[in-house]
């Protein structure tokens, strides 16, 4: 029974690159062994244990073969004679499927075990496929994709290209978890440069099954795409920020339509269509005399956006409009006036006999911020 480091952790390393989690590979043992040892079984697909005291978990050693649709339709063969190259050898890419073994104190110890050449690539700063088995995986293209974002030196080599517009022409995206396309493209969306994410996407085939449709073609578009890396690298990491720039230009029933496809939380899809509401509020204004917003425009985007009881999202969607370049001054001092209103004040001046209508106190108070508004307007 021997134990290896395997995968990221290893790659990373290499890199001197921070180590965040460690997979482990148990060879020439057994899942009655690894009970015997204290290890506690949890794998549903494929023997998976955590260890007793760190409750790290480690996998043994396995083959599979492809038996259905999509990244879930794999039958696992786990056995002590399984070797570590087999074992490495399902992997997706080269940089991937090096290995170093975890002595009894565990420590790494010995050299790096690389029978698909994964140091050369990652010297050559290649993603390179490890076997023909890659495109069985379609999963496998939305990591390409992501880690192209994350390590944005690197290349996809021509063969690994094909191997994913091999996976596109077969339709297996179809049968990825929307749960899990998000997932990808979320943290694609965080890493680096979220721009070679959509580059790999475009370069196989993947955006347009992927993507909302309006958005493939402004990809497809040179000064769309230099505009959207400048936007992105301002925008900061945060998923909300990044998802908004990239899609401020669809309309919002284009995103409520992609957000349900692959799920996106709520808080992230209700910010983005705010977000596309201000930014064509913005273009509304710039086809008005000295571009000066219309008062009762503002409020309808306060309204929408609830910055009355959810202002720090306001302060966040202004922000990051005029961290991209927006012209939104006129917009923040309108917020800050209408905000710092004395709701009380202004209920007191309805008359005593119409506080019972509560349209009478609503008119009452957009009054007022309309005319907040207009002041900052004309300040």
């Amino acid at each position: 029974m021997k134990i290896y480091a395997v995968g990221g952790a290893v790659r990373d390393t290499l890199m001197g690159l921070p180590v965040h989690d460690v997979d482990y590979v148990v060879v020439g043992s057994s899942v009655d062994e690894m009970i015997a040892q204290g290890f506690r079984p949890v794998g549903k697909d494929f023997p998976v244990f955590l260890h007793p005291e760190t409750q790290a978990e480690y996998a043994l050693a396995r083959t599979e073969r492809k038996t259905g649709k999509g990244y879930k339709g794999f039958m696992s063969y786990a056995d002590p004679t399984v070797t570590l190259e087999q074992d490495l050898e399902r992997r997706d890419l080269t940089i991937n499927a090096m290995a170093q073994e975890v002595g009894a104190d565990g420590k790494w110890v010995g050299p790096i075990l690389d029978p698909y050449n994964g140091q050369q690539d990652l010297a050559a700063k290649v993603f390179r496929h490890v076997s023909d088995a890659f495109a069985e995986d379609p999963l496998r293209l939305l990591r390409i994709a992501r880690f192209a974002a994350r390590l944005p030196d690197f290349m996809v080599a021509p063969e690994t290209m094909q191997a994913l517009q091999a996976i596109v022409r077969s339709n297996e995206l179809a049968a990825l978890s929307p749960e899990r396309i998000w997932q990808e493209l979320a943290r694609g969306l965080t890493a680096a440069k979220p721009m070679h994410m959509f580059q790999v996407l475009l370069d196989c085939g993947a955006a347009k099954p992927l993507l909302p449709s309006a958005l493939v073609l402004s990809l497809a578009q040179d000064d769309f795409r230099k505009d959207l890396i400048t936007r992105l690298q301002t925008a900061d990491v945060h998923l909300e920020n990044r998802c908004a720039v990239v899609l401020m230009h669809l309309p919002t029933a284009d995103i409520r339509s992609w957000a349900e496809c692959i799920r996106m939380p709520n808080e992230v899809r209700d910010f983005c269509e705010i977000f596309s509401e201000l930014n064509r509020l913005i273009e509304q204004s710039q086809g008005c005399p000295d571009f000066t917003f219309q008062a009762a425009d503002a409020l309808a985007w306060f309204n929408r956006a609830d910055v009355w009881r959810k202002p720090d999202r306001g302060n966040a969607l202004l922000d990051l409009a005029k961290r991209i370049g927006l012209n939104v001054d006129t917009l923040i001092l309108a917020m800050q006036n209408t905000q710092s209103l004395n709701t009380a004040q202004i209920i007191e001046g309805v008359p005593l006999e119409e506080r019972s209508n509560g349209e009478n106190i609503r008119s009452a108070v957009d009054a007022a911020r309309l005319s907040a508004i207009s002041a900052a307007i004309n300040n």
